[in-house]
């Protein structure tokens, strides 16, 4: 495969028409499963699960993709094409699966009964698929470090389409209930896992050399953890304006209106998940060849489309943002268009900011920028439980966008730093 194609740019626009047809079929399970269900509680139900099981596997899953994507791409960058270590990312990865099993089994019983209502199929949805998703990700980690965007856009769109052939299959009769729906989510990413043996044909030879550069359980481990607490400091910046909203709203539609208010910047950003899929493992091989112009280029180049598409958002929410509220969300809320606007702009520096950290992890700086990640969230906490401003929807609107600049300033300090001198963690 040509550099060309394997490189950013290519493996970026891959990536984003896989991600985006997979965010289609996404939404044609839910649209899909709601017409088959013909129940809101149960609907309600399969739209609770899908988001507990996408926030676990998220937090816990992606940082062992971010760091085989690092560590594969490094190496390939340096000259060794076959041999990557993969003991160590196996172990963290199986560490971390059977830390979430014992959690949910010692609590069972709050999470069958009072999360999904008693209905004990459910839960074990929830523990088979978020085991299933280690493998899942572990491929998508593997085939990133490899630059096969192909494949790696393929498998979560393979994962996407399964999941909706049991929504389907309930719509037109071939079977019933919310369990057979549901279901979908545990096989998807066994399903997803049948372009690894296409992969594996494409792989060099194996060399009978010594390996080079063994990745430690330490280092790893570090890479990992940082990396985690990212995810969870990202996820905090996503939904703790909604949790916050529900406990101190007097008024329960406001939650709801938090929530709609803040899918302006969840759409994008997980569309940019394919930025970041291609950027890990190319930037990892500029640090790695010393290409500290491209590696900058990449960067530059990077934050000026997404300054662009933040500002552009933002201008469009102003003049159109409270009809087009109107038109998507069924209730009675007028949602403010400069407050619209501010959450556009807040996404744009947390897109930003998403690009720079991929900058510090390629420089193995993820502990540094993992502290950044924390202290915005724990602003944006405190910010929400403040009460500095009455209305619960401005509040979380302003405190998005404040805590998002933020962690972009953050992040921009960390940026400057030079690399690592300590060895690659290859």
């Amino acid at each position: 495969m040509s550099q060309a194609k394997s490189g950013y740019g290519a493996g970026a626009k891959i990536l984003s028409v896989g991600i985006a047809s997979t965010g289609l079929v996404t939404f044609a399970y839910f649209s899909v499963a709601s017409h088959a269900l013909n129940d809101p509680e149960a609907y309600a139900r399969i739209s609770l699960l899908w988001s507990v099981l996408f926030v676990i596997v998220s937090v816990i899953y992606r940082p062992i993709e971010q760091l085989l994507s690092r560590t594969i791409a490094d190496r390939r960058a340096r000259g060794f094409e076959a041999n990557h270590p993969l003991r160590t990312p196996m172990l963290i990865q199986g560490a971390f699966a059977l830390t979430f099993l014992a959690v949910a089994l010692i609590f069972r019983d709050p999470i069958q009964n009072e999360l999904f209502d008693g209905f004990a199929a459910l839960y074990w949805v929830l523990v088979i698929a978020v085991l299933a998703y280690a493998a899942s990700y572990f491929a998508r980690g593997w085939l990133a470090g490899h630059q096969w965007f192909a494949l790696y856009g393929g498998l979560v769109f393979i994962e996407a389409t399964a999941r909706l052939l049991f929504a389907v299959a309930v719509l037109v009769g071939i079977a019933e209930g919310q369990s057979v729906v549901a279901m979908g989510m545990a096989a998807a990413p066994f399903v997803s896992l049948v372009v690894v043996p296409l992969a594996f044909s494409r792989r060099p030879k194996e060399s009978t050399s010594k390996k080079q550069d063994e990745l430690g359980l330490a280092r790893g481990g570090r890479f990992a953890v940082a990396v985690l607490a990212i995810m969870l400091a990202e996820q905090t910046l996503l939904n703790a304006g909604v949790i916050a909203a529900d406990l101190t709203a007097t008024d329960a539609a406001v939650t709801g209106y938090v929530f709609s208010a803040l899918l302006i910047a969840r759409a994008p950003l997980q569309l940019f998940q394919a930025v970041q899929g291609s950027l890990l493992p190319h930037l990892a091989g500029l640090e790695a060849k010393q290409g500290k112009a491209e590696f900058e280029k990449a960067i530059r180049i990077t934050i000026l489309a997404i300054a662009g598409f933040a500002l552009a958002v933002a201008l469009g929410l102003v003049l159109l943002g409270p009809f087009a509220m109107d038109l998507l969300f069924d209730d009675d809320k007028t949602f403010a268009r400069f407050g619209l606007a501010a959450v556009a702009l807040g996404m744009g520096f947390h897109l930003a900011a998403g690009t720079l950290n991929q900058a510090a992890l390629a420089r193995d700086h993820a502990g540094t920028a993992a502290i950044a990640w924390l202290l915005a969230a724990a602003v944006f906490l405190a910010w929400m439980f403040a009460d500095v401003i009455d209305d619960e929807l401005l509040r979380a609107e302003v405190g998005y966008l404040g805590a998002a600049s933020l962690l972009c300033a953050l992040l921009a300090v960390v940026y400057r730093r030079p690399a690592s001198t300590s060895p690659p963690a290859a």
